[in-house]
């Protein structure tokens, strides 16, 4: 595991543990990366339950049940897709926190809006924290790049709400 991702994961898993609490990640233009790094930690499966890799809008509806009026209005990729896909995944995993990534990797720019957009959202099951950004670079260094930041994230939110 790269030392960037092994610093924050390790960091993630400690106050999950600490509390005894549980993770699911739901993940789009990550494409399953966030779930494939927390799995590199041994003992990860004392507290990631699961990860969901919807890709499309089709595995959005059906796995996640995002509404198509709700994409039909802000896009897949969005802030409120974000959060709806937090929501979700929280709910079907039964787990204490969860974790939503959505964006475009690239090369080609999706519903008007640039390469390099993504939107994170953290939900416990009383609120929810969610935020974008902007990332340059290749498909592969954008994946990782919203990643790491997602991780980032979720660490830094639990830390404020936990």
């Amino acid at each position: 595991m790269d030392t960037d991702f092994q610093t924050i994961i390790s960091q993630i898993a400690d106050l999950l543990l600490k509390k005894g609490l549980t993770l699911s990640i739901a993940e789009s233009c990550t494409g399953g990366l966030i779930a494939d790094k927390i799995t590199n930690l041994p003992g990860s499966s004392q507290f990631f339950e699961l990860s969901v890799v919807s890709y499309s809008d089709k595995s959005k509806r059906s796995l996640l049940s995002i509404s198509s009026r709700l994409l039909k209005k802000h896009g897949a990729i969005s802030e409120d897709t974000a959060v709806a896909m937090a929501e979700a995944v929280l709910s079907k995993g039964n787990t204490s926190v969860s974790l939503a990534t959505t964006g475009i990797a690239g090369p080609e720019s999706i519903e008007g809006k640039d390469v390099g957009l993504v939107y994170f959202a953290v939900a416990l099951p009383d609120r929810v924290e969610s935020k974008g950004m902007k990332l340059i670079g290749t498909r592969e260094e954008i994946k990782r790049q919203a990643s790491l930041e997602a991780l980032k994230f979720l660490n830094q939110v639990m830390r404020i709400w936990l």
